[in-house]
């Protein structure tokens, strides 16, 4: 085994720890909005889930993606896992089912995600289309088992795999028959990273409700409206939840990267190769005594893809990354963002969601992570429902928007992607509700329409 990578240091000291993070903030005019997407792919004739290797599998079409693009694959092993685009940051690459993801590029306004959006599923499609591969927009496959779908050859999954089967009930769930659109944005410096992780944080559960998606798994109806969000509360409570401690007096970097160091170690990267460490202390790797690699200490690099390997409501590294909404359609994807947006690159509309969630009790903040996947916009909240928060949160995010006066070509600003949104609330339905509609009426009880109905 050949030692860490030299071209980064070694950790001194925990501001080392915390510098990680820290260096994520710049100055507000230079914010940016990153969006990632996570698509299931299946083939029809006969409906299946779709391999890695084959003519008309997933290396196929990654393939067919770098032949389009341009863009660079990288590897695990001899396996070509995803690609990256040298020109700016972003690239795709492969969940553990498969699901294929796209990590947008920071844009400087939400007109950038959008077209980003419509060119990346253009080229996905045209390259799809021959290898009869077909994309859904939904957060949880609606027919397959875990062990009907091919795990993708990336060595950190088999790691995780195994793991996962220790710690929780639903954890191969999510990695295998999940999907999720996740916003990327910035802050200015510590005081601003706190006041906008409390803030997602205290919302997240009003953004799953909005973009609930996800009430089948095996064929049925699972009793909740995002049963994706209900796996992740059975997936591994060390890494995953709510983070009450953001909200102590005197919560910053340095009580993260606390928290970081106590949540159990998947992997180190050596020579290119994954060393599994699972359930390991990063407290004993900076001693030097983690017994895969015994008298070794962390590099940074180390330190930052353990932070990788966390899956907190919203998670900080060098920007903050929301993570409690369902994947669904392409207007839906860059609805989040438009959401999050709003609500947080907004001085004014910052404030005004602060004052929204600040009397919020931890008791408050977990009864609705609990409750919500399955009830959505009903569950009950302050003597209403969390319906009526999710309405005047969107009514923020909008003010947000018309104060950021960001225009297209056409002269209109950002708020008009916040219009599923606004549908939602107009109807009272999230898109699960309508799916459920369906269903239960015009379906019959048959889940085979909704491979058409939600595909991308």
């Amino acid at each position: 085994m050949t030692g860490p990578d030299t071209s980064s240091p070694l950790i001194e000291s925990r501001a080392d720890l915390i510098e990680a993070m820290e260096r994520g903030a710049k100055p507000a005019e230079q914010w940016r909005i990153g969006t990632e997407h996570e698509k299931h792919v299946f083939h029809t004739d006969p409906l299946r889930s779709v391999a890695y290797e084959g003519e008309n599998g997933i290396r196929a079409l990654l393939e067919g993606m770098e032949r389009e693009t341009g863009w660079h694959p990288f590897y695990d092993g001899e396996n070509p896992i995803g690609l990256r685009n040298d020109a700016i940051a972003g690239g795709i690459s492969l969940e553990p089912g498969g699901q294929f993801e796209l990590s947008g590029a920071p844009m400087a306004d939400l007109h950038g995600t959008a077209a980003e959006m419509a060119e990346h599923m253009r080229v996905s499609k045209k390259v799809a289309a021959p290898l009869g591969i077909h994309f859904l927009g939904l957060g949880v496959t609606p027919l397959w088992a875990v062990d009907q779908i091919k795990s993708m050859p990336k060595s950190r999954y088999a790691i995780m795999t195994r793991y996962m089967g220790e710690v929780g009930t639903l954890g191969t769930s999510m990695m295998y028959r999940s999907a999720t659109v996740q916003a990327n944005l910035d802050f200015s410096g510590e005081a601003d990273m706190v006041k906008k992780l409390r803030v997602s944080l205290a919302l997240q559960p009003v953004a799953t409700a909005l973009f609930a998606n996800s009430p089948f798994a095996d064929g049925h109806d699972t009793g909740y409206l995002s049963f994706r969000s209900h796996i992740w509360l059975n997936t591994d409570d060390a890494r995953t939840g709510m983070l009450p401690f953001a909200f102590d007096e005197g919560f910053g970097f340095e009580q993260y990267a606390d928290y970081a160091l106590d949540v159990p170690m998947y992997f180190v990267i050596r020579d290119q190769q994954y060393v599994n460490v699972a359930g390991e202390s990063f407290r004993d790797f900076i001693d030097g005594r983690l017994p895969q690699l015994p008298g070794e200490k962390p590099t940074v690099k180390d330190w930052e893809d353990h932070l990788s390997t966390i899956f907190p409501e919203v998670r900080l590294k060098q920007f903050l990354e929301m993570r409690g909404a369902d994947m669904g359609n392409e207007a839906h994807v860059v609805a989040l963002s438009a959401f999050w947006t709003g609500l947080l690159y907004d001085y004014i509309s910052l404030e005004a969601a602060w004052e929204l969630v600040r009397n919020w009790t931890n008791e408050d903040r977990d009864y609705l992570r609990r409750e919500v996947p399955r009830l959505g916009l009903a569950t009950p909240f302050d003597r209403s429902s969390i319906f009526d928060i999710a309405a005047q949160a969107v009514g923020i995010a909008e003010a947000g928007l018309v104060r950021r006066h960001r225009l297209n070509a056409a002269g209109k600003d950002e708020t008009i992607y916040l219009a599923p949104l606004e549908e939602t609330i107009r109807t009272g339905k999230a898109p699960a509700e309508r799916w459920l509609e369906k269903f239960r009426g015009e379906w019959n009880g048959d889940i085979m329409p909704i491979f058409k109905e939600a595909e991308l």
